[in-house]
């Protein structure tokens, strides 16, 4: 969808409420407190339940809550983050819509990423790859190994389909490069019963117990991670590429979880329809403020 096409479907406010309506009723009306199907428009933004009174506007509970600009506005800037072949940011997000304030932009832009986390999106299945990668440094290995202090260790999977095609990814901070953490990745990620691929590393050894097939590859040198896992470590490669081409690799790891969210979806979905799965997500994820944004330490903006 060109620009000129995003003008001309959502050309006014009406025509905006109307589509996330639909998104969020797809099967007509539900009152978000009794469940009761008919209502009453009030006014042009809210709606009372006909059993319990209760008034909810289509955009309640969503990321466009209590916002003070037009949803035209956030259409433009949901289409513009999609449209960015290379990511978004904060700076650009500002330019294209005018705002005057960086924070806003920035504060716009992190609650954009937010939704693009389905709060159901299904686990991964079949066969997954899975992998760790440390991110704002060198890789894993020299006399550290496993273990450094400086950078952010990220855990990695990719399904893997037939005829050597990929599938859908995920990308997780883990504290460390224990059992616990990597088969807690697993679990959060991956259906039980999948067939896991690793290297030989004793992180993924607990999988034994677990519902899970393991397969193990392992090094016949120190350099070819690559080779044993070469459909994770192309997720890895191109993830680090786009960070540092997008970001310049000044992403503070307070908010990288975000960022690896970000890049997810990007790889998860067709470009085409990007947009339109974005608002779908909006419609579904709760509102976030710029204090809980901010937090636990309110530390300035990236």
């Amino acid at each position: 969808m060109t620009f000129d096409d995003l003008g001309r479907r959502f050309s006014t406010e009406k025509k905006c409420r109307d589509y996330l309506y639909r998104l969020r009723f797809p099967k007509g009306f539900v009152c978000p407190k009794c469940s009761n199907n008919k209502s009453w428009p009030i006014g042009d933004t809210l709606f009372e339940c006909s059993k319990c009174g209760r008034q909810t506007s289509v955009i309640a509970g969503t990321i466009f809550q209590d916002t003070r600009e037009p949803l035209r506005t956030w259409f433009t800037a949901i289409w513009w983050v999609t449209t960015q072949k290379n990511g978004a940011s904060a700076i650009g997000l500002q330019q294209v819509l005018g705002l005057k304030s960086y924070k806003t932009a920035w504060t716009w832009l992190h609650k954009i990423r937010k939704a693009m986390v389905h709060p159901n999106r299904l686990k991964l299945t079949g066969k997954v790859e899975v992998d760790e990668a440390y991110i704002g440094g060198e890789e894993r290995g020299g006399s550290t190994g496993r273990g450094t202090s400086n950078k952010v260790l990220v855990a990695v999977a990719v399904e893997l389909l037939d005829g050597g095609k990929v599938g859908r990814s995920r990308i997780s901070i883990v504290p460390d490069a224990s059992g616990d953490s990597l088969v807690g990745f697993i679990k959060d990620n991956v259906e039980q019963g999948s067939k896991i691929v690793t290297d030989g590393w004793s992180g993924y050894a607990p999988l034994a117990k677990q519902s899970y097939e393991h397969e193990i590859h392992l090094k016949k040198t120190a350099t070819d991670d690559e080779e044993l896992l070469p459909h994770v470590h192309t997720i890895i490669s191109l993830l680090k590429r786009w960070l540092l081409g997008t970001h310049q690799g000044a992403v503070s790891e307070k908010h990288l979880q975000s960022y690896l969210d970000e890049y997810v979806f990007r790889y998860n979905h067709k470009r085409g329809l990007l947009f339109y799965r974005l608002l779908e997500c909006a419609m579904l994820v709760p509102p976030t403020t710029l204090r809980e944004l901010l937090a636990p330490k309110s530390d300035g903006l990236p």
